[in-house]
């Protein structure tokens, strides 16, 4: 587990995963070498670095400024996989866990205290891995979202029993005011939170069966303005492009975590 998954606490106006919860409120990478990911994705993505309270193997990435992400460079050292991590807004951490293995998911770690609140990392019954956070976020919900991450996508076998999965953990369309409203929109799950796209979940057309060959997993977005500018600098600093258009590409870092950079002009 990236332990600097949690955001860092804002000194005034501090807002709680109550007011967002359900909604994705931080993202981290788990990596092998921290020298090595501060380059590559200082240069692509123009993330500048400071420490964070973990150790010398945790960074906080800073996008003009706003914290963006949690870097962990301890994926060796704790034979952990190299991967980017969504973490989802919870009112409580044991909650959560607890629905999640009632449904059939499953608790790699946590949850466990860092305060000012708790994270868990866990797995939903297809193997994909996403976290929870409880207590507090940032002073300006918002501000998170908009330093670089667009949205998150599921992609996995089946996105109707996917979307009941995790809505019975993160009450998404519940009676309880404030929750995440979930659509089907061109052929994808949706998730809204205060009416802005935060999550999406595809599995394929309408009605056509579970494809068994999707390695579930949840793919970070990062809003962008130069696409074509993020794909060089990922060639440069010893990563690889894995598909690219003119709106959006699929990146790889050195170490082999992957990310999509999509253009600002789609959000």
């Amino acid at each position: 587990m990236n332990h600097d998954a949690r955001p860092p606490s804002a000194t005034t106006d501090v807002l709680s995963t109550h007011s967002v919860f359900g909604a994705p409120c931080w993202v981290s990478l788990t990596s092998r070498d921290l020298e090595t990911t501060e380059a590559f994705y200082g240069a692509v993505l123009g993330w500048q670095w400071q420490p964070a309270m973990l150790g010398d193997r945790f960074r906080i990435a800073l996008a003009d400024g706003t914290p963006a992400a949690g870097i962990a460079a301890v994926a060796t050292m704790w034979q952990m996989a190299v991967a980017w991590t969504p973490y989802f807004a919870v009112p409580s951490a044991d909650e959560a866990v607890a629905r999640a293995q009632e449904r059939g998911g499953t608790a790699a770690v946590g949850p466990l205290s860092f305060p000012p609140g708790r994270a868990a990392l866990l797995a939903d019954r297809d193997g994909a891995t996403f976290g929870i956070w409880e207590g507090e976020l940032f002073a300006d919900w918002e501000a998170w979202r908009e330093a670089q991450p667009a949205f998150i996508k599921l992609h996995t076998r089946d996105a109707f029993d996917a979307a009941i999965f995790y809505g019975e953990i993160l009450d998404w369309a519940s009676e309880h005011p404030g929750c995440c409203e979930v659509h089907y929109e061109g052929g994808e799950v949706v998730l809204r939170s205060r009416g802005d796209i935060v999550a999406r979940i595809e599995s394929g057309a309408l009605g056509s069966a579970p494809d068994p060959s999707i390695r579930p997993h949840w793919q970070v977005h990062f809003a962008v303005a130069d696409v074509a500018a993020c794909t060089r600098a990922a060639e440069m600093h010893g990563g690889s492009v894995l598909s690219k258009g003119s709106d959006e590409a699929v990146l790889r870092d050195p170490d082999g975590a992957q990310f999509t950079v999509t253009s600002r002009r789609r959000r």
